[in-house]
Order: structure tokens, then sequence, then C-alpha cells
């Protein structure tokens, strides 16, 4: 019997990766809530920025940071969703049967990661650019936004959308490596929200602690006002891709050598 072609099959991992993928009930809530939740946020923070007095600190540093702090609330919901990607089909059993139609189980990883990927990115930048204008409308009402064509914005609002998708693949890859639903989103919650924990110390700490973790070198990517004390936002890019690309990494070397 002929092998179909390498295109064909990669056709068909996609296309069986996706049919799973929207045939979960829980990816519509966890969509649900990264869309809807950081929208409302950015609205209420652009709010309470615009309607603080002077002597409560209501002049924003960035205009930007209302979509920033607002952003940050999806992001356990996507990780989630990462996780769930992989971890429900070990929790059914399911995954033998998906190792067994599909041997080369980094291929497996890789189609899940590719369908995640692509419906993350298309769902990070709707809410980035949603969440941009609806914060900038309230802002300027109060002279205080910044409009699209603002140098620097463009790009930092599209690094906000592509933040999301970054999650949900580093919450797919613990998702593999733990292989439980439990273990794998309490492991995403302590790679994201430690390292920038101890990014608190105090200075100079924070800064040497901080450019390394993934939420700071989010907020340094997507800032009109980069700080001081971190990475460059080139750099912190770097830093921002290196997590879930060195979690994927070892995602694919385990599931190799483990039993389904």
């Amino acid at each position: 019997m002929t092998r179909p072609p390498l295109a064909v099959r990669a056709r068909d991992l996609l296309a069986s990766e996706w049919t799973k993928f929207r045939s979960v009930r829980s990816t519509y809530w966890s969509l649900l809530v990264a869309l809807v939740t950081p929208v409302g946020a950015s609205a209420l923070v652009a709010f309470a920025f615009a309607s603080a007095k002077p002597g409560q600190g209501g002049r924003l540093t960035d205009p930007l940071l209302p979509e920033v702090i607002s952003l940050e609330y999806a992001v356990i919901a996507v990780s989630v969703l990462g996780v769930l990607t992989f971890s429900a089909e070990y929790s059914t059993g399911l995954i033998r049967t998906t190792f067994t139609a599909a041997p080369r189980r980094r291929a497996v990883l890789a189609a899940k990661a590719a369908v995640l990927a692509a419906v993350l990115l298309a769902a990070g930048e709707l809410v980035a650019f949603v969440s941009f204008f609806l914060a900038q409308a309230i802002l300027a009402r109060h002279h205080q936004g910044v409009s699209l064509g603002h140098p620097g914005v463009p790009g930092a609002v599209l690094a906000d959308g592509l933040l999301l998708c970054l999650c949900a693949l580093l919450g797919l890859a613990l998702g593999a490596i733990v292989r439980h639903t439990a273990g794998g989103i309490a492991a995403t919650v302590v790679v994201i929200a430690v390292p920038s924990i101890l990014g608190l110390l105090p200075a100079p700490w924070n800064g040497r602690i901080g450019r390394f973790t993934l939420l700071d070198a989010a907020g340094q990517v997507t800032a009109l006002h980069p700080a001081a004390d971190l990475f460059s936002p080139g750099l912190s890019l770097l830093v921002l891709l290196a997590w879930p690309a060195a979690a994927l990494a070892a995602a694919a070397v385990l599931i190799t050598r483990r039993d389904a």
C-alpha cells in the first residue's frame, strides 16, 4: 500500500486536531472568558485612570497601560485552554488512539500547536484592537488617549494580541509535559506568576529578575514608554518567545520517551 504524501498526512492531522479542538465545550468557555474579560477590564481601568483626580495619580504615564493590564486577566484563561488541548486526551485515554493513528508524536504536538496558535492569534489580535479602541475612546474624553497612528502604537497593540497566543502555547507544552489537567494548570500558574512576583523585589533585583519574566517582558514589548531597568523591547520580545519555545522543546523530547 502506497504511503500518503507528507502534505496529505499533515493536512489530515491538522484537520483531526481542529475537529477535536472545536468539539470540546471547554474551548468555547475559555475563549469567551479570554475575549470578554480583557475588553471589559480595559474599559474599567481606563475609566478609573481618566476619572481620578490629579492628587490621586490619575494622569497616565503610558496611554497603553489599561490594555496591558486588562490582557493579563485573560492570560490564565488561554493558558488553561492550552493545557486542556493536550491533557484532556490523557485524562480520557484518547491519547492512545491519537498516537496509534499518528505514531509520530512530535507531529501530533506540532499539529496541536498550529491549531491552537492560529485560533489564539486571531482571538488575541481581535481582543487587543477592541480593547485599545475602547480604552482610548474613554481616555480621549479626558485628553489622555493616543491614536492608532501614533509612533509605536501599532506594534504595541499587535504584541498585545501575540501575548495570548504565546501563553496558550506555553499551557499546551506544560499540559503535554505534566499529562494531568490540574497539575498542568498549576504548573502554568507557577511558571507565569511566580517569576513576576519575584520581580517585585527591591531595586536593583526587581529589574534583574523582572527582565526575564514572561509578563514583565510582555509589558516591556507592549509599552509605549519602556522601562529603563528592563531589557529593550527587542530583547524582551526574544524573552517572551523563549518561554513557550523552551517549553515546547521540552515537551517534544518528553512525549517520545514516555508511554502514552
